[in-house]
């Protein structure tokens, strides 16, 4: 038991460290100097990128310009990653004008006017509106680094975000923390504060050791951080802007009255500080240390620790204890009938050794879960591995989705090996329906999710709604690509010679005595997904905290070795639930070995009921719509993997056992 608690240490202690030690292969840094000391090797301008904004209060992200904020040059926008797209990041370039080391003070950006009884104008204002009330985030980028946004809490404790509000909107009663609670200068009720001005600190690290710094001296440096701090200003005079006014910008609940106008000044200033204490390869850490949750991490790991553990001991003792004795008693009566010796009575597990191998009902549909839950496996693995060691980092935007995806799409090989050979073991000879079935109902199944959300998010007008020539392309990868490879797959596994039982099955089913509760089919499925669920729930905060609340989940060391827990929890407890129903003379396993630990996705859907109603504050229906959609996509990859994990788990223990003892 210490050997096996040593083992787990030291795997932990190698993953933290590559997930702390590796940083982000292939992202080359960025030299920037003043203006007219541009160089091939530095530049002085720095381009500030805006991000669609998203809210706590809704799933529904817009497009920048979707709420009339000053446009770009929107033609010179980045291209981005298939990743990037599916998760609705619509990266477009900002009308901020930032040179390298040019301060800048309360600069003029534009002004746009609203005119009641302007249609047109009176639809954009109410966009406005309805995005400070829900309370809308800006994301801005430079230099690759997300902008950052401090500000303290009720509890006067100071807090760092990736995102910063676009406005908010005072109500008569806060019953709860809002952004115009923050300031007491937004205080009016039934008013709505845009945040049209922005202090801008960008930190640079310039000279010291490294090569680079000698080259520029005082003049050229890295981009080490921004932070922004928004306001709200009234700016009078667009001619003469005065940034120091403490006067907000109100705007009124009410539509503006017929011939009423509204000018909305924005504008920004930019500052430069020189810190040579940080070095631009540990910029990312100020972000990353300032989002909590190291202590809840490192309790999850070890609570999950403690279950392995006893699950471990539980199966040590069937394993060394129990199991080892059935196979004496067996071996030794066979040994009995051998010699003409009167023998005892068959009983316990041995006793169904003519029917524990017999194929199961719709054998076809357990072979095309499996053949799809082995593909998501080794998506999952293979990612992981990719993220631990720092390719798939938080500034390599989208690369985890797009590495999920095309690695799934790769892995039909896989996915129709498996399935054709576990079919083939079941006697099945619709040998078409199998390959067809596995290159085309799971994935079938999440595309078509997919695809009716993409239809709600297409008629709000959202950037998270993948393009239709996107859509076209995902339909090609998984027509052209993946349902050819499962299709190769099958072929090398419909070759192979069909799996040999270590023991015959028998023509006639024996009948089934009667279960006791504990024994019975339902309730042995509730109880196997409890544990697997335990060593997960923890770090399934973060991770749902990353996708609907914006937080940026970076701790894949962690990740990964609760993934292995999992695998590991998964495949001991249907091995003991599986000895324990063989016991009481229960042969279907199949099913239910599968079913066992599959039920974990059934306590992460009811988790994720409860992150909805006591974490979110959606109300609107197609939000929860929305939600729930994405979290059946989710829950239903779950199911493939932690089913598929326990069913191969079970099928190696029940193959194991029957071949050491000796039958007739």
């Amino acid at each position: 038991m210490a050997c096996v608690t040593m083992i787990y240490l030291l795997c932990l202690l190698c993953i933290t460290k590559f997930a702390v030690s590796f940083y982000l292969p292939g992202l080359a840094p960025v030299n920037f100097c003043k203006a007219g000391d541009d160089t091939g090797t530095c530049k002085s301008d720095i381009k500030l990128y805006v991000n669609r904004l998203n809210t706590e209060e809704s799933v529904i992200p817009y497009e920048y310009h979707y709420f009339d904020f000053c446009k770009g040059d929107e033609t010179q926008s980045p291209v981005e990653n298939l990743g990037q797209v599916v998760f609705g990041e619509r990266i477009r370039p900002s009308p901020y004008v930032l040179s390298f080391l040019k301060n800048t003070t309360c600069e003029n950006l534009c002004t746009k006017t609203y005119v009641g009884g302007d249609e047109q104008a009176e639809r954009k204002l109410e966009r406005l509106k309805k995005g400070m009330a829900l309370n809308y985030q800006h994301h801005w980028i430079v230099d690759n680094m997300p902008v950052t946004w401090c500000y303290r809490s009720d509890e006067d404790r100071q807090y760092r975000s990736t995102r910063f509000p676009m406005g908010c909107f005072s109500r008569e009663s806060r019953s709860v923390q809002d952004t115009c609670s923050l300031n007491p200068a937004y205080s009016k009720p039934n008013k709505y504060y845009l945040f049209n001005h922005v202090d801008l600190k960008v930190t640079y690290h310039s000279g010291g050791s490294e090569e680079w710094g000698s080259a520029f001296g005082e003049k050229g440096g890295r981009i080490i951080s921004v932070e922004v701090s928004p306001r709200s200003i009234k700016h009078d005079d667009t001619r003469a802007l005065d940034c120091t006014s403490k006067e907000p910008l109100e705007i009124p609940y009410e539509k503006l009255k017929a011939g009423e106008k509204l000018d909305i000044t924005y504008s920004y200033s930019v500052k430069y500080y020189r810190n040579n204490t940080i070095k631009w390869s540990s910029r990312w850490d100020y972000i990353l240390e300032s989002m909590p949750h190291t202590n809840i991490q490192w309790f999850s790991i070890l609570n999950s620790l403690v279950i392995v553990l006893f699950l471990s001991g539980m199966v040590a003792m069937i394993m060394l204890r129990t199991l080892h004795k059935d196979i004496a008693r067996y071996n030794q009566a066979y040994f009995q009938i051998e010699s003409g010796e009167d023998a005892q009575e068959e009983f316990g597990w041995k006793l169904v050794h003519g029917d524990v191998f017999r194929p199961p009902r719709k054998g076809m549909l357990l072979s095309v879960l499996l053949g799809s839950g082995v593909q998501v496996f080794c998506m999952t693995l293979v990612t992981l591995a990719f993220a631990c060691l720092g390719f798939l980092s938080p500034a390599n935007r989208g690369a985890l989705m797009t590495c999920a995806m095309i690695l799934y799409v790769c892995l039909g090989t896989p996915a129709g090996y498996v399935s054709a050979r576990i079919y083939k073991s079941f006697g099945g000879e619709k040998w078409k329906s199998n390959v067809l079935l596995t290159a085309m109902l799971s994935p079938g199944i999440v595309f078509s999710l997919f695809f009716i959300l993409n239809l709600v998010l297409w008629s709000k007008g959202s950037s998270a709604a993948v393009p239709f020539s996107t859509l076209v392309a995902l339909l090609a990868l998984w027509i052209g690509v993946s349902v050819p490879l499962t299709f190769i797959g099958a072929y090398f596994g419909f070759r192979k010679r069909a799996l040999e039982h270590p023991v015959r099955t028998n023509q006639i089913p024996r009948q089934i005595p009667e279960q006791s509760f504990y024994t019975q089919a339902i309730p042995g499925v509730v109880m196997g997904g409890v544990l697997p669920f335990g060593c997960v729930f923890i770090q399934l905060f973060f991770i749902l905290n990353s996708l609907w609340s914006s937080q940026m989940y970076y701790m894949f060391g962690f990740l990964f070795l609760v993934f292995l827990i999992l695998v590991i929890t998964c495949s001991k407890t249907t091995i003991l639930l599986c000895y324990f129903h063989l016991c009481a003379e229960d042969y279907h396993w199949w099913w239910r070995s599968f079913l066992t630990s599959g039920f974990t996705a059934v306590y992460l859907l009811i988790y994720c009921i409860h992150f909805f109603v006591t974490k979110l504050n959606i109300e609107d229906a197609a939000s929860t719509f929305l939600y729930f959609g994405y979290t059946l996509i989710m829950v239903f990859l779950f199911f493939l993997l932690t089913g598929t994990i326990g069913f191969f788990a079970c099928f190696w223990f029940v193959r194991k056992i029957y071949s050491v003892v000796k039958v007739d």
